[in-house]
């Protein structure tokens, strides 16, 4: 099986966190770079372990999809979990 090269389907980072902290951070639209970065911090620091926990079950079951499809392209996973 190829490996999808950089594929943001595999990564946490790119699937859940920064779309997660984007939508709260700009809740009360800092007006200020300092204001912005303390949002960010508050965001990532009020992250649970059970929604960690979540993350990590979402992203085994994607490379048990991919394993499965032999690499191919994941539209069910893009556009559904």
């Amino acid at each position: 099986m190829n490996w999808p090269p950089r594929s943001c389907d595999l990564t946490p980072l790119d699937y859940f966190l920064w779309s997660y902290v984007k939508s709260l951070v700009y809740v009360d639209k800092p007006q200020t770079p300092d204001h912005l970065e303390d949002n960010i911090r508050r965001v990532i620091a009020d992250i649970r372990p059970q929604m960690l926990e979540k993350v990590i079950e979402n992203w085994t079951s994607r490379l048990d999809y991919i394993r499965a499809s032999r690499g191919s392209p994941m539209p069910e996973i893009i556009f559904k979990m």
